[in-house]
């Protein structure tokens, strides 16, 4: 089988396709024909080498992928050869013609949903879940600004906040990127480019200021967000590229939280809970991952690339 592998850490072009022998799955085990391998900024990341989990070399990467069952281990009730499936993780890699997983890393892929939106739900879905109702604990009624609305975990933000009766604001660089943040159904969308776009937060709320703040580039944004929070709000730190100064007084004077998460630390019965309902918006249409572009595996190189640039507007998937 074919599969992209990791010699060294470095930049895109240690990503290199390469011929593997065939997987076997295990006991507990299935594997999965991969159809298409969703591309995320943290398999950058772990690539680079400056990521806090290195897995041993060489690897193949990949957590997210959409395919059919090809094989069952002993011991595997649930998922029959020929069934849609996505992966949230895999044990071998998902970047590859081949995936071998748990089966509890398995879940059903309607057939009204493609191979490449499968690939993209489990890491931007499930962050995006995560973070807005494990870990904000958001209401129906609340007011949601999600930064960065236009990329992957932000698209699915934006569809799952509507779908929960809250209201939403995202924000987006590129009139094409706007434009994509109000077709998933944000009420407000602000030009995150634009100087001085926060100062619009206050009249859009009446005043009153957001409930939950998701935040892709905690960095760059942080100190401000504090000041943007209504009484009781919740900042959830999705994403940071550096370091950031803020003033305490800001989160005191507002009873405000500012809430970390890593999706791999989510425990199992939450990681359960998540997919159940991605699963339920599947099914009744709610949700709809947006694909930005469609690679072969033998272009890894160029989606990494592309999903480290700025000004992203749905998820890049590679096609097996």
């Amino acid at each position: 089988m074919k599969a992209i592998r990791i010699h060294q850490f470095g930049g895109p072009e240690v990503l290199k396709l390469e011929e593997l022998p065939e997987l076997m799955p295990g006991p507990g085990q299935v594997l999965v024909r991969v159809r298409a391998a969703g591309v995320n900024p943290v398999d950058a990341y772990i690539r680079s080498g400056t990521y806090a989990i290195k897995p041993a070399l060489p690897y193949t990467p990949g957590h997210d992928a959409a395919g059919l069952v090809e094989a069952i281990g002993a011991g595997v009730s649930g998922p029959r050869v020929g069934d849609r499936v996505y992966t949230a993780g895999t044990l071998s890699g998902a970047y590859a013609e081949l995936a071998l997983c748990e089966a509890s890393q398995l879940y059903p892929l309607p057939e009204r949903v493609s191979f490449a939106q499968g690939a993209a739900l489990g890491v931007p879905y499930a962050t995006a879940y995560r973070a807005l109702f494990q870990r904000a604990g958001a209401r129906p009624g609340e007011t949601v600004l999600v930064h960065g609305a236009t990329g992957g975990v932000g698209s699915a933000a934006v569809q799952l906040a509507r779908a929960a009766g809250l209201t939403v604001i995202g924000t987006g660089s590129s009139e094409k990127g706007r434009r994509l943040v109000a077709e998933q159904g944000a009420d407000q969308v602000l030009d995150h480019s634009a100087s001085g776009y926060l100062q619009l937060i206050p009249e859009l709320t009446g005043g009153r200021g957001v409930d939950v703040i998701l935040e892709m580039l905690a960095d760059v944004n942080l100190g401000q967000d504090l000041t943007l929070l209504a009484p009781g709000g919740r900042v959830v730190v999705i994403g940071s590229r550096g370091t950031v100064e803020i003033n305490p007084r800001d989160a005191m004077s507002r009873d405000a939280a500012i809430l970390g998460m890593v999706l791999f630390n989510t425990p199992e019965a939450e990681r359960r809970a998540i997919h159940a309902a991605l699963r339920a918006g599947l099914a009744n249409g709610t949700l709809r991952p947006v694909i930005r572009e469609e690679l072969p595996l033998t272009e890894a190189a160029r989606a990494h690339e592309l999903v480290m640039a700025p000004g992203a507007c749905g998820k890049i998937v590679l096609i097996s």
